[in-house]
């Protein structure tokens, strides 16, 4: 005859799974982590901030972007890895911001605009054909005036920020991505979800603990 089993050994089940699921998701959160920093080792991000909200420091931040893209895409078909395409716009630097200030200008706008390639933190961003998961990665970032507006993002290298959505898997290949990566950003990865969530709530922790530490 079977015995009810008691409260208490229910309790002790309950913490046993509790403790096992989070075992699994400290692992996989792991993993995800070091897939987003392997990730971000192949590839530069677009990142243009505009001045302030208002309607015509919007209109210059996109008239900007067009400008810098497209001068920066030619640059980065020279470009086999993420190393060179980093040392193709280290060099451009200047030349970027020249023309990003040419624009303004030709658009009646004096704001001062800077160009920097610099690590930035970025959230899980989904754009037309992938999605990046959230971390640091380096940028081409492109500031005007107080750069206090909603900014805009992308992918300069490989070029997905031009590159059509069937297009982005091979662009991507052709950059030095694997075929793991791919289905990540792609979302062909069934896993994506969770994975991507793991590398959230990571990153958030390590944001709060660094800020501890300030």
């Amino acid at each position: 005859m079977k015995t009810a089993e008691s409260p208490k050994n229910k309790l002790k089940l309950f913490e046993i799974a509790l403790l096992a699921g989070l075992a699994v998701f400290l692992a996989s959160g792991g993993l995800a982590l070091r897939a987003q920093a392997q990730l971000a080792d192949r590839v530069v991000r677009l990142h243009v901030l505009a001045n302030s909200d208002g309607e015509e420091d919007q209109a210059l931040k996109l008239l900007v972007r067009d400008r810098v893209l497209a001068r920066a895409t030619e640059l980065l078909t020279r470009a086999g890895d993420r190393t060179e395409a980093e040392s193709l716009l280290r060099a451009a630097l200047p030349e970027l911001e020249a023309l990003a200030a040419r624009e303004l200008r030709a658009n009646g706008c004096d704001y001062p605009v800077t160009a920097e390639l610099t690590d930035t933190e970025f959230p899980t961003r989904e754009y037309d054909g992938f999605t990046l998961p959230a971390g640091e990665y380096l940028a081409l970032r492109v500031v005007i005036g107080e750069g206090a507006g909603r900014n805009w993002w992308c992918v300069v290298f490989p070029p997905l920020c031009t590159a059509a959505s069937a297009d982005v898997p091979a662009a991507a290949l052709a950059a030095g991505l694997t075929e793991e990566q791919v289905g990540l950003i792609t979302e062909e990865d069934r896993g994506y979800v969770l994975k991507f969530k793991a590398v959230e709530w990571w990153e958030e922790i390590r944001a709060r603990l660094e800020g501890g530490e300030n």
